[in-house]
């Protein structure tokens, strides 16, 4: 059993809550989420906002506190193989009160589809499902998901 160790981010300005399912060995050893260098979350979300891409964690705080989001995974332990989602086994959730109690999440979006399953799963709630930003999903260029994650932007607009 894997404990995920990465704290949420997230403050009182907070309006979504982005989950993936769980850290990967790359982000657990950076310390920080989707630290491979070859995860595109990053650049995806950068160029929603059309801004530099944050590099240090520093940064990428800086930049989720300043467009109101917040990030945390879904998974609070579990068994896992490497990076695998199709691996998890015996999940156990995170405490989404946690962020819940202290900001006004509008929106709870989820990158990927076992992020999303087990959302639902532990919660009975929906979540706006966006493709998983691995460079596994290969399927998708960062165009496409740029345009997929488009949506986040729009929530936030709406909810100014």
């Amino acid at each position: 059993m894997i404990m995920h160790e990465l704290p949420p981010v997230y403050d009182e300005r907070s309006k979504i809550l982005i989950l993936g399912s769980f850290p990967s060995p790359k982000s657990r050893e950076t310390g920080f989420y989707y630290g491979h260098p070859q995860n595109r979350f990053w650049k995806v979300l950068s160029a929603v906002f059309n801004e530099k891409t944050p590099e240090a964690i520093d940064e990428k705080k800086a930049f989720l506190h300043a467009h109101s989001i917040a990030l945390w995974d879904v998974i609070a332990s579990c068994d896992i193989k490497g990076a695998g989602d199709g691996t998890i086994k015996n999940a156990l959730p995170n405490d989404f009160s946690v962020i819940f109690s202290a900001a006004n999440i509008t929106a709870v979006f989820t990158t990927g589809q076992k992020a999303a399953g087990l959302y639902k799963k532990f919660t009975g709630n929906d979540s706006i499902v966006l493709p998983s930003p691995s460079p596994a999903n290969c399927a998708l260029s960062i165009d496409d998901l740029v345009r997929k994650y488009e949506i986040i932007k729009r929530v936030l607009t709406e909810e100014k």
